[in-house]
């Protein structure tokens, strides 16, 4: 049986940026998304620490060393550039597996630098 497991998390990034005008998607900086093994159209969930929302979407690149950020589309409703996020990438692995995966997890700054890097629990 397969089963949805955390393999990566961006906790406490900053939105940079909300563009309502766009398809969709959330932009991340492509070093950042290179750091989590997070790839282009993965779907992540994103969790805003500062209001409580929660959606589901897609991760695309932004300019490498930018740092940013940015919700894109409908989405942009649910957050504002200063909030804080949490961004969650899953993926379905083997229940055989469950005891020999462990998730990747990147602690930001108040400037979308990378803090700390865990494997495992924060």
């Amino acid at each position: 049986m397969l089963i949805p497991f955390l393999i990566a998390k961006i906790h406490r990034a900053r939105v940079t940026g909300a563009d309502i005008n766009y398809n969709g998607s959330i932009s991340i900086d492509e070093e950042i998304m290179e750091k989590a093994q997070i790839r282009h159209f993965q779907q992540v969930d994103i969790y805003d620490i500062s209001n409580g929302n929660r959606f589901t979407t897609y991760a695309i690149p932004a300019p490498a060393g930018s740092r940013a950020f940015i919700i894109n589309g409908a989405a942009a409703h649910l957050t504002r550039p200063g909030n804080q996020i949490i961004v969650a990438a899953y993926g379905m692995i083997d229940e055989r597996e469950l005891n020999t995966r462990h998730s990747l997890t990147l602690v930001l700054d108040d400037a979308n630098a990378v803090e700390k890097t865990v494997t495992g629990r924060i």
